[in-house]
């Protein structure tokens, strides 16, 4: 009978169903321990960067992390995290303190025994809407990029008190997408992650350097901007037959772990591409390269041309190289449509699928010929407004530092207490 109860409880414990328990509850034990390591309770802060997301979602926070760290040396910053991941992944990029609040009570918690001003918000994440419950701060939605892409503007704005934006064509944006929303809850502020000075991650080359940048498919049909699954391998194709080219491709983080079959296939072409072409070619410098992490706008220095989709990084180069040729993508062949979506398309060719065959010519006619110069220039103050590189950070800064006194002056007239916001953990 003993031999008996000995082997049924050696085959529980070895079970696969058993390791999953174990091992959720060894994941458990090191969550709870990250989270009495980060518990707070020594940090002295104004703002809070709150993140609900885990490490798949982190860059969008992580383009930030330069900017919150020039702003903590006027107002002190915490970076609040939901997720262990992801405050591991903070853990390597920053020093600012963070905290890692798993759970709604602990969250409010954390919020009533300090004294912050202000939360700033990178996405739309739905754990957002925890944070939102807490009233005596101030809640600003500053998103994680400056693109025309439809998920760039969501209802969802409405929630907060204000919502950042880099200028004109975002205010726009907003008018044409929300009804009975408050455009004086807009600011202005340009888009300070570009005024960070950074480590060159791509090496200057005597080659003409053309990037090929494509964003991924997004959440759904009418948020799909890519080109990778259409028009990436001829275009790639296309960089590598103009002579004296070095061809960078560099995804948007999301396309390497795509499931889409049809994205799957054709990024695997472009690699395969990239290799055979670099089996001639001996000198390093000038060789094409296949970045698949890293910073890209630490790379426009060294770029000459990039082709890239409707998505934030066409801006950023907009931003900060105007006077170089850019060429955009159209996968729904509606050039109408997006000229009225996408002002930047208004200055530039565009690769779709009539123009997909010619890609070699268009790359070619760019640049030695690129005409759009001074569009491009008026398309970037429609974007991002008057001022050199240095202003929006002072934009920002000064946004915040208003919005934090007005805030401290206001809580005189009222006690807070408690919250009414729901919490929604498992």
């Amino acid at each position: 009978m003993k031999n008996l109860v000995r082997k049924t409880a050696l085959k529980a414990v070895r079970s696969s169903a058993w390791k999953k328990t174990s091992k959720w509850i060894r994941g458990t034990e090191r969550w709870q321990q990250l989270e009495d390591e980060y518990d707070g309770s020594y940090v002295k802060a104004e703002v809070v960067v709150y993140f609900g997301d885990r490490k798949p979602k982190f860059y969008q926070l992580s383009q930030w992390i330069p900017v919150l760290e020039e702003l903590h040396r006027t107002h002190r910053v915490v970076l609040v995290l939901r997720k262990p991941s992801a405050l591991n992944q903070a853990r390597v990029l920053t020093r600012l303190p963070m905290v890692l609040k798993r759970r709604f009570d602990p969250l409010h918690t954390f919020y009533h025994a300090n004294d912050f001003k202000l939360a700033l918000y990178v996405n739309n994440g739905m754990s957002n809407f925890q944070s939102l419950g807490f009233a005596p701060m101030v809640h600003v939605h500053v998103n994680h990029g400056e693109s025309d892409k439809l998920s760039m503007v969501s209802n969802q704005a409405k929630s907060y008190d204000k919502v950042f934006v880099a200028g004109d064509a975002a205010i726009n944006r907003h008018r044409k997408s929300l009804i009975d929303f408050d455009e004086s809850a807009l600011v202005k502020v340009g888009r300070p992650q570009l005024d960070i000075d950074r480590p060159a991650e791509l090496e200057a080359s005597s080659a003409t350097t053309i990037m090929y940048a494509p964003t991924w498919e997004g959440e759904n049909d009418a948020n799909n901007y890519t080109s990778v699954d259409l028009y990436g391998p001829q275009i790639v194709e296309a960089a590598l037959r103009v002579d004296g080219s070095r061809v960078i491709y560099k995804p948007h983080p999301r396309v390497a772990a795509s499931s889409d079959p049809a994205m799957t296939q054709a990024n695997a072409r472009i690699l395969e591409l990239i290799e055979i072409a670099n089996e001639s070619i001996a000198d390093e410098s000038l060789q094409h390269q296949v970045l698949m992490e890293g910073d890209i706008l630490a790379t426009f220095d060294a770029v000459d041309l990039l082709v890239t989709d409707i998505s934030s990084v066409g801006l950023d180069f907009l931003y900060l190289q105007p006077e170089k040729p850019l060429i955009l993508t159209d996968r729904r062949d509606d050039t109408t449509k997006l000229n009225d979506e996408a002002p930047i398309s208004r200055a530039t060719p565009l690769i779709n699928g009539s123009t997909v065959g010619q890609a070699e010519s268009l790359l070619q006619e760019m640049l030695t010929n690129d005409s759009s110069v001074e569009s491009r220039q008026d398309l970037r103050r429609h974007y991002f407004g008057e001022g050199k590189k240095g202003t929006s950070t002072v934009l920002f800064t000064e946004a915040i530092s208003s919005l934090i006194a007005n805030r401290t002056s206001e809580m005189k007239k009222y006690h807070f207490e408690s919250t009414n916001a729901e919490a929604s953990d498992e």
